[in-house]
């Protein structure tokens, strides 16, 4: 598959979906736009795998310094229950 962004990827998945979806489609070009969709579903998924990769959150410390850190996923899970705890 040519290089896509992933935005466009994504619009392009839900737009095969909404076809599928619809059930218009002849058996032939329903597998073949299932096939278009299932490349494009781990297109997006390993570019977002990759995005996760490139993900670095900063820190402050507590003398007040930033750091970086990479992203770690389980973090910032405790971060999200931590804040919804405090808003509540």
């Amino acid at each position: 598959m040519a290089e896509i962004k992933f935005e466009d990827a994504l619009k392009k998945l839900e737009k095969i979906v909404e076809e599928l979806e619809d059930g218009s489609l002849a058996l032939d070009d329903a597998l073949g736009k299932y096939e278009e969709g299932i490349k494009l579903s781990k297109l997006c998924a390993k570019r977002l795998e990759l995005a996760k990769k490139k993900v670095e959150i900063l820190m402050k410390s507590e003398d007040g310094s930033v750091e970086l850190k990479p992203f770690d996923e389980s973090y910032a899970v405790e971060e999200k229950v931590k804040s919804r705890k405090r808003g509540a």
